[in-house]
């Protein structure tokens, strides 16, 4: 018979293996690689993706659902949705905190009664997250002339999906739910590129335009009615490593108050940064002081070099120019 290529006695898979195996057990006695053995289990990604799509088809009855309940049996589908949520919420709750138990030689008295506790507490908030949804999505067809409807809006739009787990996950966190809320909202990072931290406090009316690239960092404060673009950061500043801790339960990230709108691309960082209200920051722009409000902030407008066949622009290109000149830079946020 014509020996494998891929072999074990080829390649000596049974020699290598063991030898590996070893050194991997050794690193796990060592405080040089990280393991998670003989510890309480964390919440899973698949058990934290069950429990946003849970509160998703409470939240936007009908939308989620793989049948659509008539509004005469909606009152007992919410009911099986919000008993389904309770328990799975619930179950990963006791997770957490059993593991933050361990992480800090803690005993777990009350770890389940504490669980279901702060899963009751979050289910008693749903109607309050509902009605901010809802202005989050009227915001997102006010700001959009793209959006065709609040159906597409809800189903398909990546910045609603990010904030709808935000939301949740901000809730969580102010139940102080260890782990939890940054686990799901990672989840909504991994698929819309959007990284808001469960701590931002984040107002009604709020719209991210694209989204792809914006952060959002934890101490971030939200007003009402703000409208960010692709790749923004609401960031911190950096510090050196032996800084870190002292600055950990303090604000690190900018103010953004109300009826701000932040183009593409742009950069505003730390925890003393206010942008005032009714405020517009221009695309592309890096920000570390704080802008009063009624203010508008652009960068000066870029020299454009033409190269190539040695033609100037057109007529045509030099008119729309000179008008920019008249009226003022303009930054491109995208439709």
């Amino acid at each position: 018979m014509k020996e494998n290529k891929f072999s074990d006695k080829r390649y000596g898979f049974s020699e290598v293996m063991p030898l590996v195996v070893q050194r991997i057990l050794a690193s796990c006695n060592t405080e040089k690689c990280f393991q998670h053995l003989d510890a309480a289990p964390i919440p899973s990604r698949d058990s934290v993706a069950l429990t946003l799509h849970n509160a998703r088809r409470i939240l936007f009855p009908g939308y989620f659902s793989q049948r659509v309940p008539a509004p005469s049996n909606l009152e007992h589908c919410l009911k099986e949705e919000m008993i389904e949520l309770f328990k799975e919420l619930s179950k990963q709750i006791i997770l957490a905190v059993k593991h933050d138990c361990m992480r800090y030689d803690q005993p777990c008295a009350r770890c389940d009664e504490m669980g279901r506790a702060k899963a009751l507490e979050f289910i008693k908030g749903l109607p309050r997250l509902r009605e901010i949804l809802a202005t989050d999505v009227r915001a997102a067809m006010e700001g959009d002339p793209a959006a065709k409807s609040y159906d597409e809006v809800i189903t398909s739009y990546p910045g609603l999906f990010a904030i709808t787990v935000q939301r949740i996950a901000h809730e969580l966190y102010k139940l102080q739910v260890p782990g939890l809320p940054r686990a799901m909202t990672e989840y909504a990072h991994s698929f819309t590129g959007i990284d808001i931290h469960p701590g931002a406090e984040i107002g009604s009316y709020f719209f991210i335009d694209h989204g792809t690239g914006v952060v959002v960092g934890e101490t971030t404060e939200i007003g009402n009615r703000v409208r960010l673009y692709q790749g923004v950061t609401l960031g911190a500043l950096s510090m050196p490593k032996e800084a870190v801790e002292s600055f950990r339960n303090k604000k690190r990230h900018p103010t953004i108050e109300d009826d701000v709108i932040i183009y593409s691309n742009t950069t505003i960082l730390g925890g003393d940064t206010v942008i005032g209200a009714r405020s517009t920051i221009g695309g592309n722009v890096w920000l570390t002081e704080s802008v009063p409000p009624d203010t508008k902030v652009y960068l000066k407008k870029p020299e454009l070099i033409y190269s190539g066949n040695g033609s100037v622009p057109s007529t045509k290109i030099r008119e729309k120019r000179m008008v920019r000149q008249i009226k003022g830079p303009v930054s491109a946020a995208g439709c």
